[in-house]
């Protein structure tokens, strides 16, 4: 496996914050504006995906942007964990581009040029952090994605989302300044920043530092990961437009919080470093807590978006889970979770938001009926939820199996059976809105109204991901081949 110097990583990031610019610019000029967007999110995407090749015959593509001192430079490098990651923000920033237009037009939302300038800049901040070569240059673009989604959390201007707002900056700054800290320590301790698959830990390590080690990096990305009871600024940040929830609060954001973890478990700390010092039992019990008790007050939710958002919470700990199981099976599912839960999540949001721009309704109570007006929007909505709970043919199956069977197969069933009962957990908090929705009569007989078709399209099209991911998981974006890679590199023959 080797690298090779390229322009592609650099030009990956380049492209939104080009865009940035251009949206700025054509303020006055919404079909410009959204053009641009649309190119952007295209050309991004365009430009991952041709990287892919590469890392599946390990050839990392890579750059050094700039060397602040001695062995501590900002670099880009892609392996097969980054572009996972990147592929699935990129591809998802088509659909949602598409999708945000229609909403924002659907409600004539105001400060749209901020809205779109906001999202290309969390796009950019997110395949930088992505293709991070090291902890200092994750760092860098973990606290830029922050910052810039201050706004697009606070879009609406009303008390709620500002209070929102300031509590969503509390939280995730807060996790920043401990990982920043953990950032210095890991330094202290081994001279070097750089991401190395098996970690980057000398031998002479004590139990003291390692132990410390593990807690500030649990923490600092906890926060983002919405691990209890670090979790609750993810609830209130669903006041933002729905677009915001749907790919930076299922994919973006929270995220860069599990992706953070693959990276300091996998290439910092390290996995066999981890379980020497019995790390992976306080990471497996904090997320099966963290499963158990979201999936319950996911039950408590009559607004949707809150109950999405609850599921969301239970669901990153899935990944979190798979990496707390230091095992080949959990490992790749756990890295296909962050793909699959994606496209499911995202579907559910976006399902969300096309009721309320047709409807304006808002809670799970008041949507009896709502399956035969909008039986497209709800079909989409019900595959997701089989997803999530589990059931094949949909992505969530393949993932959840992999997590399933690692638990098992490494000896630790209790941890699989957290899993199976949480599978149930989300049929019966998502199964009664499919069944409010198709089988209870409406309070009124106005026909079939669905969503525009900026917004129906989409809704259809990560629909069709979730079964596509379900029915060919490694299909055309090869995300299996990737996990199976990243994991092999990782193993280092410890598994």
């Amino acid at each position: 496996m080797s690298g090779f110097s390229s322009f592609l990583p650099i030009a990956a990031i380049i492209v939104s914050l080009i865009a940035f610019v251009l949206i700025i610019l054509f303020d006055k000029k919404p079909n410009a504006r959204e053009a641009v967007t649309i190119i952007a999110a295209i050309s991004k995407f365009g430009i991952v995906f041709s990287m892919v090749g590469y890392v599946l015959d390990g050839r990392y593509p890579q750059m050094r942007l700039f060397s602040l001192s001695p062995g501590i430079d900002l670099a880009l490098r892609v392996d097969e964990a980054g572009i996972i990651f990147a592929l699935l923000a990129s591809l998802l920033w088509i659909v949602t581009s598409f999708y945000s237009i229609g909403y924002m037009r659907g409600l004539s939302e105001t400060r749209q040029t901020r809205f779109f300038a906001s999202f290309a800049l969390c796009l950019s901040s997110t395949i930088g952090l992505a293709f991070s070569a090291n902890l200092l240059t994750f760092y860098l673009f973990y606290e830029i994605l922050t910052i810039a989604t201050y706004p697009l959390v606070t879009h609406k201007g009303t008390p709620e989302s500002i209070k929102a707002g300031r509590k969503y900056l509390a939280y995730l700054l807060t996790g920043g300044v401990i990982l920043l800290v953990a950032i210095v320590y890991t330094y202290q301790i081994s001279g070097t920043l750089d991401f190395k698959p098996g970690g980057i830990l000398p031998a002479g390590a004590s139990f003291a530092e390692l132990a410390v080690l593990f807690s500030l990096f649990l923490v600092g990305f906890g926060f983002k990961a919405a691990i209890i009871p670090l979790h609750s600024w993810l609830p209130s940040a669903m006041v933002a437009p729905t677009p915001v929830s749907a790919l930076l609060h299922a994919v973006a954001v929270v995220k860069a919080g599990v992706f953070g973890l693959v990276r300091a478990t996998g290439f910092v700390i390290g996995p066999e470093v981890l379980a020497d010092i019995g790390a992976g039992g306080v990471m497996a019990i904090l997320a099966s807590v963290t499963i158990v008790i979201a999936s319950l007050l996911a039950f408590r939710q009559d607004n949707l978006k809150l109950r999405l958002a609850y599921s969301t919470v239970a669901h990153l700990s899935y990944i979190v889970l798979g990496l707390a199981l230091f095992s080949d099976y959990a490992w790749n599912g756990a890295l296909l979770h962050i793909v699959n839960h994606g496209v499911m999540k995202i579907t559910l949001f976006f399902c969300a938001g096309a009721i309320y721009v047709k409807t304006h309704l808002t809670n799970i109570s008041d949507l009896d009926g709502i399956g035969r007006k909008m039986p497209l929007t709800m079909s989409a909505f019900t595959i997701a939820t089989m997803g999530l709970a589990g059931m094949p043919p949909v992505a969530g199956f393949v993932s959840k199996f992999l997590l399933v069977e690692g638990a098992f197969a490494d000896g630790r069933a209790v941890f699989g059976v957290v899993l199976l009962i949480s599978g149930l957990l989300n049929a019966g908090y998502f199964f009664p809105i499919v069944y409010r929705a198709f089988f209870k009569s409406p309070s009124d007989n106005t026909g079939k109204n669905e969503a525009p078709a900026l917004m129906l399209i989409p809704i259809m099209v990560t629909a069709g991901l979730s079964l596509l991911f379900g029915l060919f998981p490694d299909g055309i974006f090869h995300f299996f081949n990737l996990a199976q890679n990243a994991v092999s590199q990782l193993a280092g023959g410890i598994w």
